[in-house]
């Protein structure tokens, strides 16, 4: 398992790790992207404990993604079913688990204080923290077509990825207006949203 692990965490996090998911005894899966989450836990009818993590994450995505569901066991486990998947039980549970990965040796210099800053009051998503989760875009692996919504001159024409066509217009504090062509309707995207620029 140390082997598997080293292959999608920071060098540093794998002995942790690897002890946190023998302690909890995790049924652990790596597996494809899924567009609507990073991981997810569950009790199996058998009573195992499964967790799973797109195999797509970089290292350090990978990592918070893990500890966010191995705290979802442990609180469940410790508080009882009753309690809000993402509620304080939930949190504490995070910090406690997150807070002694969160040194240089494991996370880049350019993203540790964001980590440590989010780990304060950590919420259901990392995305939802717009600078962590830039900082964290920073170390994907991008395709050559793919940018960021920030990165799309105003006014220009883009795809998301189910298609839909939109035209960025201006910043409303800390994300873009945007209009969607065929429909006319107004969205805020935040600025690390990857889209394809329509050539004009």
């Amino acid at each position: 398992m140390s082997e598997v692990l080293s292959k999608y965490l920071p060098e540093q996090a794998v002995e942790p790790c690897f002890e946190l998911i023998k302690l909890n005894r995790v049924h652990l899966k790596i597996v494809n992207e899924r567009q609507t989450r990073h991981g997810d836990y569950r009790k199996g009818l058998s009573g195992k404990h499964e967790i799973t993590v797109n195999a797509n994450l970089n290292k350090y995505r990978f990592l918070i993604t893990l500890i966010h569901e191995i705290a979802h066991l442990v609180a469940f486990e410790k508080f009882g079913r009753n309690i809000l998947p993402h509620g304080v039980e939930w949190k504490m549970t995070f910090q406690r688990l997150m807070v002694p990965l969160v040194r240089p040796e494991i996370f880049p210099k350019s993203v540790l204080p964001l980590v440590a800053n989010h780990f304060r009051n950590p919420t259901a998503s990392s995305d939802t923290d717009a600078k962590l989760a830039f900082a964290l875009k920073q170390f994907d692996e991008r395709k050559p077509d793919v940018y960021f919504v920030h990165e799309v001159p105003s006014g220009s024409l883009f795809r998301i990825k189910n298609g839909r066509i939109f035209q960025k217009k201006g910043l409303r504090t800390k994300r873009y207006e945007c209009i969607e062509v065929q429909t006319g309707r107004l969205f805020l995207f935040n600025a690390n949203a990857e889209v394809e620029i329509i050539p004009g």
